[in-house]
């Protein structure tokens, strides 16, 4: 069920690559928006090399732009969200009445964002617990977990069903899915994990695991872990004990990983501050939470960025 459903993926790195590359080794159409070395990624294909097993897809179908691809059942959009302000433009051309556009991304109320420039459109959110990063265009390196959850921004009976198609595609080709009910949720969920991470590995310029294993960095880590449980509690979202320390667990269990805002930082690129940290924030000041320690975080992010963007 759900092997007929084409699929459009923009942005073909950490995320894009690596589901998107699973999907059509599963024997879904999929096609692939490649945004720089288009050229390269034609003639190798796409290279995934995998804790669970490598594999290349020699014959990738994939476009410089969306202006070339076809319209899609799905589109799952696996851009940083610094690129955000594009993303209008560049769905037009592949939406069709019913397409389903899941944000697989980090951060907090893009969705909302993008349902007041498309309105109408069915539009989800993905939360992926995976450790995969990009080695070049094309060559993705998939290192530890995989799993991915999807909520819907606005239910509906249509939306609903296409949703648990995509679920049930992701689960027929080896990808760990689920579909969960509340977006908020499934948002602030995540926020526990890459507040504290994403921002800690850039202003200590460290990995995970030595964050864990010094007793004052793991304590700030959970305290961080703890705040963000204030600010999801003030917008209604409860985020219990257990999870935090699940997440902890998780870290400790991990392979030495550099996440994506670290990644970002390094090759002096955007970092993704406002979905992690600023709209966050915002959020929880709105609902009466004053989360000092990530505020502290956030300056210190505008800081080290205004260091290399002018």
């Amino acid at each position: 069920m759900g092997n007929d459903l084409t699929y459009a993926v923009l942005g073909t790195g950490a995320l894009g690559g690596y589901y998107g590359g699973m999907l059509a080794r599963g024997g879904r159409r999929v096609c692939f928006q490649v945004r720089t070395g288009f050229e390269e990624v034609r003639k190798q294909g796409l290279v995934v090399e995998s804790c669970d097993g490598d594999f290349t897809l020699p014959r990738a179908e994939i476009h410089a732009d969306t202006s070339s691809m076809p319209k899609a059942d799905v589109v799952l959009v696996c851009l940083k969200t610094t690129a955000n302000h594009l993303l209008k433009e560049m769905l037009k051309p592949i939406l069709k009445e019913g397409t389903l556009v899941i944000l697989v991304q980090n951060g907090l109320l893009f969705e909302e964002e993008l349902s007041s420039e498309l309105p109408g459109v069915p539009i989800a959110g993905a939360s992926a617990f995976i450790c995969s990063f990009k080695v070049a265009p094309g060559h993705i390196k998939h290192c530890d977990f995989g799993h991915i959850s999807f909520a819907l921004l606005k239910n509906s009976e249509a939306a609903s069903s296409l949703l648990e198609k995509v679920k049930e595609d992701f689960i027929a080709c080896g990808v760990e899915a689920s579909v969960e009910a509340d977006l908020p949720t499934l948002r602030w969920r995540k926020l526990v994990w890459n507040i504290p991470y994403n921002g800690m590995t850039v202003v200590m310029d460290t990995s995970t695991d030595k964050l864990m294993q010094n007793p004052e960095s793991r304590k700030l880590i959970k305290d961080l872990m703890l705040e963000t449980q204030q600010g999801a509690a003030a917008c209604g979202v409860m985020i219990e004990n257990e999870f935090i320390e699940k997440m902890l667990t998780y870290t400790d269990s991990m392979v030495p990983y550099a996440p994506s805002m670290k990644l970002d930082y390094d090759a002096k690129r955007p970092m993704e501050i406002k979905g992690i940290y600023s709209n966050p924030l915002k959020a929880a000041i709105n609902g009466g939470a004053d989360l000092k320690k990530i505020r502290m975080l956030e300056q210190q992010l505008y800081f080290k960025q205004s260091e290399y963007l002018k």
